[in-house]
């Protein structure tokens, strides 16, 4: 599988605890779809803490497709020719060590991982060594919530979700046009009402090695 959009954050986290993210809403030309929509490779967000009911565990999440109209996100779905991967460095180099690859087969979300990545880079082959956690996607009229699971301790969500991004565009604009000094407060929500697909892994910390701080980071790649 070849990369379509190589990032859409890095973050750096401290196992013990917080929450980091980085955001990015179809502003990458290579994913913007007909419209300035958001294709089913686009990343927006990514993020990575500790588990709130675990400290144990950490919870990674890669959030793609964003501004979904309620309209728009109950025929979204995850494309069967992109891979959505976390990318882990645990030792400190920029460079993955693990890899989770998630994507659609037999109307399913399959997780693979964490497993020690093969060869770095921008191309990747669907590491099945490592776990595998299988999840139906969980339907935007839904009224119940798939989570999948292993014995290995991973559980995993693929679905629609409100955009949890909170960002003042309209603000952020004036402020780089020159006609406002700052951020409101309270700001206002751009993406307020709006929705992204998102995919949720709750991971053990002894899976993702014994280092104390952690680089993350979300590709997509298509075939």
């Amino acid at each position: 599988m070849k990369k379509k959009l190589l990032l859409g954050g890095l973050v750096g986290v401290v196992l013990a605890g917080g929450i980091i993210m980085a955001a990015d809403h179809i502003d990458a030309p290579a994913v913007t779809g007909p419209g300035s929509t958001s294709p089913g490779n686009d990343i927006t967000d990514i993020y990575a803490f500790q588990s709130p009911a675990d400290n144990s565990k950490m919870v990674l999440v890669l959030n793609t497709q964003g501004l979904l109209s309620p309209g728009a996100t109950a025929t979204a779905t995850f494309p069967s020719n992109v891979m959505y991967e976390f990318n882990i460095d645990n030792t400190g180099d920029n460079v993955e060590d693990l890899v989770i690859q998630c994507l659609v087969q037999n109307g399913k979300m399959r997780v693979y991982g964490p497993v020690a990545v093969g060869t770095p880079g921008t191309v990747s082959m669907v590491k099945t060594s490592g776990p595998l956690t299988e999840v139906n996607v969980t339907a935007y009229s839904s009224a119940t919530v798939n989570i999948g699971a292993n014995s290995n301790g991973i559980r995993a969500f693929a679905g629609p979700r409100d955009d949890p991004f909170f960002f003042d565009l309209v603000r952020f604009r004036e402020i780089l046009a020159g006609t406002q000094p700052g951020f409101r407060n309270p700001g206002a929500d751009t993406f307020a009402g709006t929705n992204v697909m998102s995919i949720v892994v709750e991971v053990p910390k002894t899976l993702l090695g014994a280092a104390a701080t952690i680089n993350v980071w979300g590709e997509t790649k298509s075939k």
